[in-house]
């Protein structure tokens, strides 16, 4: 057959297939009403891209406290820092697009010399000469560093993988498939063991796990080595140089995403989900979801084809019943405290060893699982807005410290020499990983989804943003019956066969 005759060919089994799939969008109608529970970036990136598929359709997102959810500031004496999620990595693509969409400014991090804590001495401490500090890796860990850095771009490389998907609008109905289809077995398989375990394998040392990959895994997730290995890869990422975060705040993209995404915001608790049938002017039913929610003028409800869950179901998180089904167990995980504690003071050097403050090099610090320590990390912080290089340099910094618990002033005392300014802040801002983990289910009831689920395999901005794309497709194919976009992986040869 000549070419021709195959491009002819192969062109008009497109046209066909894009009429076919028209056809079917055109039977069945379009939802009318969405509702989105949570306005954190999970829900507003969620109202983001269900705009984007369903175009003309009334989106309603109910919060019950501020727009941004765990993405949030706290002012101290006439400055803002980020409390909530912090550092955005170079490769996360969803939220890069968000900033270019929204017309933000990125914000470079503070290069802050790092040392590692035992609650005895320093097992690790980085210096600002580059080739002392490979000589400092090399000596205390062999190679471990640069395998392990080796071993973090190939986790990259494979979790790139879901862009492509999702640029050529294939979704999942389960977490799992999600995770199979960027990694393989290999992705499920380190849902379902510690990181400890996986670096085992690999063939890392044990001291390089308890020195370096564990202090990771508690300032980021609070929590060491027994995580799950995926979480703890994606940890581990968040080591890389090119972190950055939103000037003005991180919880600008969710104030940006609402505006963009044209949704309503509904200020209220949503306290259940039922379906219902309802009839339709041509003497037919239709099954609606009727949220019941609290607001400040008292209990209301409104009727929706679909509704998406993003917030996390953990008991002590949310109390939403769901009156058609039971929840499965999974679904409320429960979430880990952290406690983000800043002081506006000046770091008590001879606590961590030094008795004069002039030979503490490193700013920031992180520590090993020890348990008569009571800290994650403390390190200095910068406003989500640029300063002064004279605020800068001032020996009286703004300190953040995560803790399992709150700090007694005991304990303050002994990390400052002195303060005049400390504000606490309570979170449960992950999952507690317990491998192997179960992970929720995506689809809660028929139209009903959930985007939490993914944060079973790993807590992030940018995973939710992927979950919050996944369900905008998913629900978007189920309702129109485009079966073909759903669990579909190898997608290099399903994009060859088409073509």
């Amino acid at each position: 057959m000549q070419l021709s005759a195959v491009v002819s060919s192969v062109l008009s089994g497109l046209v066909l297939c894009n009429l076919r799939a028209a056809a079917t969008t055109d039977l069945r109608r379009a939802p009318s009403r969405i509702a989105v529970v949570g306005a954190g970036i999970g829900g507003t990136s969620t109202a983001y891209f269900l705009r984007q598929k369903f175009g003309n359709v009334q989106i309603d997102i109910i919060e019950k406290g501020e727009v941004g959810g765990r993405l949030s500031t706290i002012e101290m004496e006439g400055k803002h820092y980020e409390s909530g999620g912090s550092v955005i990595h170079p490769l996360n693509l969803h939220m890069k697009s968000f900033m270019k969409e929204l017309g933000l400014n990125t914000r470079s991090l503070n290069s802050n010399l790092v040392g590692i804590y035992n609650g005895e001495e320093f097992v690790f401490q980085e210096s600002e000469w580059f080739l002392v500090n490979v000589f400092k890796m090399v000596w205390n860990y062999g190679l471990n560093f640069l395998r392990m850095y080796m071993w973090v771009e190939d986790i990259l490389d494979k979790f790139m993988r879901i862009y492509r998907y999702q640029t050529f609008d294939y979704s999942f109905s389960s977490t799992e498939s999600l995770l199979h289809a960027m990694g393989g077995n290999d992705f499920l398989t380190k849902v379902n063991v510690t990181i400890d375990e996986v670096m085992q394998k690999a063939g890392f040392s044990q001291r390089f796990i308890d020195d370096i990959v564990v202090p990771a895994m508690r300032v980021n997730y609070g929590q060491g080595a027994k995580v799950n290995g995926f979480v703890g890869a994606v940890s581990l990422a968040g080591t890389d140089s090119g972190l950055w975060a939103v000037e003005g705040g991180n919880k600008l993209v969710c104030t940006g995403l609402l505006y963009a995404s044209k949704a309503q915001l509904v200020k209220g608790t949503v306290t259940s989900v039922q379906e219902k049938s309802r009839p339709t002017k041509s003497g037919d039913t239709v099954n609606l979801y009727e949220v019941n929610y609290e607001t400040d003028q008292g209990p209301t409800l409104g009727l929706y084809d679909i509704v998406v869950i993003a917030t996390p179901l953990a008991k002590d998180v949310t109390k939403i019943k769901f009156l058609d089904f039971d929840l499965p167990a999974e679904a409320s995980k429960p979430y880990q405290q952290t406690v983000a504690t800043f002081v506006h003071g000046q770091i008590n050097a001879s606590f961590f060893g030094y008795p004069k403050p002039l030979h503490f090099s490193v700013s920031e610090i992180l520590t090993t699982d020890e348990p008569k320590l009571f800290i994650n990390s403390i390190g200095p912080v910068s406003p989500v807005k640029p300063e002064s290089e004279a605020a800068k340099a001032s020996d009286n910094k703004v300190w953040k410290i995560f803790s399992p618990e709150p700090l007694t002033d005991e304990q303050l005392r002994l990390l400052f020499e002195s303060y005049h300014a400390v504000i606490v802040k309570k979170w449960l801002a992950y999952p507690h990983y317990d491998p192997p983990e179960k992970l929720p289910p995506i689809i809660l009831h028929h139209d009903i989804y959930y985007l939490n689920s993914i944060e079973s395999a790993a807590s992030a901005m940018e995973m939710c943003a992927l979950s919050a794309k996944n369900i905008a497709l998913l629900s978007y194919h189920r309702w129109y019956g485009h079966d073909g976009q759903i669990d579909q992986e190898d997608l290099a040869e399903r994009l060859k066969s088409e073509l």
